[in-house]
């Protein structure tokens, strides 16, 4: 029984493969940004998966891009040290003290623990901040909140040369300013759809706590155009914490990416579910006048 069990694996196995081999086709070459945050960071089993899919996806061509966020680890070091620090609208006031505890905690700690893990699955990883080689430049969002950063440009072309070194970049969105020796927090998701515009990716994947965006029923909405965003916005539907993040699917969308998808970082192999299956994973939004890829029913 236990063998024929086995066989039966290894059929459904071989199945799977079969059927992702148009989507493996389809996504060689390609660019794909994804911000990685949320409950996964702090999990020793869900980095490894995550960085044994990042893996996998840059092995059957693909060029993935990490974006990595950090809250968690920045607020308990800032408890270790006593900095206080508040909140305005859903955004870290950053002084100058606080600042350099963020650079010190996303550029080493944070970063480096998910170039490990990517290394640890047999990958190549070079960890950059967004200062490096003037990857991303800012200037303050808003003056009430200190150095936090919106960009302004982004330098990508040290991203394509490690794209052709096989490297996987795996970036912390720390960023220069436009004035010398200026140094910026910027909001993860906004760095990754910056990085994804400059870099024109064929997807932006915006790892989450949920499982994407919600229609009035509750149920997640699979395909979105700007136009629906939009209106799922002016009537509430979309609301808290998924405004940031539908803004910046817009403006990454707006700004040349193909289609920007939402989804639940926590289901295992998540990237991997919406690259390479027939109905992808979470909400994905899109131009009206781009045809779909796939039924994603």
């Amino acid at each position: 029984m236990k063998k024929q069990t086995m066989n039966r694996d290894w059929i459904a196995t071989a199945r799977t493969l079969n059927e992702a081999l148009p989507y493996l086709q389809r996504y060689t070459g390609a660019i794909v940004v994804v911000k990685f945050g949320g409950n996964a960071m702090g999990d020793t089993d869900a980095m490894a998966e995550f960085a044994r899919d990042i893996v996998l996806m840059r092995q059957v061509g693909v060029n993935p891009v990490v974006v990595h966020g950090g809250g968690p680890m920045i607020n308990d070091m800032l408890a270790k040290l006593n900095i206080q620090s508040e909140f305005k609208r859903g955004k870290r006031v950053t002084d100058q003290a606080t600042v350099e505890v963020v650079e010190m905690v996303l550029t080493g700690l944070v970063n480096k623990r998910i170039v490990q893990a990517i290394m640890d699955e047999g990958g190549r990883a070079v960890g950059l901040s967004g200062k490096d080689d003037d990857l991303i430049v800012c200037e303050a969002d808003d003056p009430e909140l200190g150095f936090v950063g919106r960009p302004v440009e982004c330098n990508v072309q040290v991203l394509h040369d490690l794209f052709a070194a096989g490297i996987i970049p795996v970036v912390a969105p720390v960023a220069t300013g436009m004035d010398y020796l200026e140094t910026f927090n910027v909001n993860g998701d906004t760095a990754a759809g910056a990085l994804a515009g400059a870099l024109k990716a064929d997807r932006l994947l915006l790892l989450t706590d949920v499982s994407g965006v919600k229609n009035k029923a509750g149920e997640v909405v699979t395909q979105m155009t700007p136009e629906d965003v939009r209106a799922m916005t002016e009537d509430g539907t979309i609301a808290g914490g998924m405004i940031p993040k539908t803004e910046t699917a817009l403006k990454a969308v707006e700004d040349g990416v193909r289609a920007v998808v939402i989804l639940d970082g926590r289901v295992p192999n998540a990237c991997l579910l919406e690259l390479f299956t027939e109905h992808g994973a979470g909400s994905l939004i899109r131009r009206a006048d781009l045809e779909p890829v796939r039924p994603r029913t």
